[in-house]
């Protein structure tokens, strides 16, 4: 049996985090109107022995708060004189959106549209630069923890460059009902890091502003298989579920204005024609029935009641006949485990593989 190499200490923002042990810092990212300054907040978990170094970052978009929760149960579940390599996790990425509640900066800029970034552009230029710089390129692996938008729920997905196939092992490692082989969007941290020969999957699932313990859950239990596939953790037998592969998407949007009244939920397999909600004026006229443009799962849908013509109400993913019936068995298994929130008992004792 190969004999495994001790590990080293690990640097980042000028801090230096041992063998073995853990350390909080903050990488500064800007000053606040009073010159307070403002960082975000990283903590370094730096395994005994050597490996990959994954980072799990979440709240990219500030209003995205699933992510956040998944990061600390996460934190507490590894133990770094058990673990292989290194852990970055990053709990809040966008603090400027995070204070505020607001999926964007100050400068109304996404901050998943602006990465590398630069030194002297916008604010949003700035901190997708100084992440970028100071954690991501510290990495080898990422995993991106997001959720959908205001008053838009999203079922557990994953968004992944499936031609990678250091990215496709890892999307098969975490388990999820949905893998979407998603081109990436410029300025985007799974585009950039990419570019720098980092692997990223992206994990959707639940809605900003809201804690969904399903999407929490599953979002911890797939950053822990991912670590087990890496060799990061001991390896549990288990028998990984088939990757079921969305052969595409699309929004399925209002034909009129009024109150909407949706007839299906996340996870759902309709068919083509079927009624998938049902949009009025609030005295009752004009009533018309939005229709599935054809067979695909329900991955996601506007939650808030109200909508103006053109607003984009479902999120349909499309497969193969065959996939589709995988597909479904898959989501079934999860919406019916989705009780079952116990993340201890899936990890029992992290250690080496």
């Amino acid at each position: 049996m190969a004999k495994v190499k001790r590990n080293q200490t690990f640097t980042m923002a000028g801090t230096e985090v041992p063998v073995g042990e853990r350390r909080t810092l903050d990488l500064e990212v800007a000053q606040l109107y009073t010159h307070a300054a403002l960082s975000i907040p990283v903590e370094v978990v730096n395994g005994r022995y050597a490996g990959p170094v994954l980072l799990v970052a979440a709240a990219i978009h500030g209003d995205e708060l699933n992510g956040v929760e998944a990061v600390r149960q996460l934190l507490a579940l590894v133990d770094p004189l058990k673990l292989r390599g290194t852990l970055v996790a990053v709990p809040v990425v966008n603090v400027f959106g995070f204070i505020h509640k607001s999926r964007y900066l100050p400068d109304r800029r996404d901050l998943n549209r602006s990465f590398p970034g630069s030194e002297k552009g916008s604010i949003a230029a700035r901190l997708a630069h100084q992440f970028f710089e100071g954690v991501v390129r510290h990495c080898s692996h990422i995993i991106d923890l997001h959720t959908g938008a205001v008053h838009r729920t999203n079922l557990p997905q994953l968004r992944v460059n499936l031609n990678n196939p250091i990215s496709a092992e890892m999307a098969t490692a975490f388990d999820v009902p949905v893998v979407i082989n998603a081109a990436t969007r410029d300025g985007s941290l799974r585009a950039e890091a990419e570019k720098a020969g980092i692997p990223v999957l992206t994990y959707e699932g639940g809605e900003a502003l809201r804690f969904d313990p399903a999407a929490i859950n599953l979002a911890v239990k797939g950053c822990l298989r991912v670590m087990r596939d890496l060799k990061m953790l001991r390896a549990r037998a288990r028998k990984p579920s088939a990757v079921v592969i969305a052969q595409s998407t699309s929004w399925v949007r209002a034909e009129q204005n009024g109150t909407f009244r949706s007839l299906v939920q996340l996870g759902d397999r309709v068919r083509k024609g079927q009624a998938l909600a049902r949009i009025c004026a609030p005295l009752g006229h004009s009533e018309c029935e939005i229709l599935a443009p054809k067979e695909g799962i329900v991955i996601g849908h506007q939650t808030l009641p109200l909508a103006n013509e053109g607003d984009a109400l479902f999120h349909l993913a499309y497969f193969e006949r065959s996939g589709a019936d995988e597909a479904q068995a898959q989501i079934d298994t999860f919406l019916d485990d989705v009780s079952e929130l116990n993340v201890v008992t899936d990890l029992e004792e992290p250690g080496l593989a």
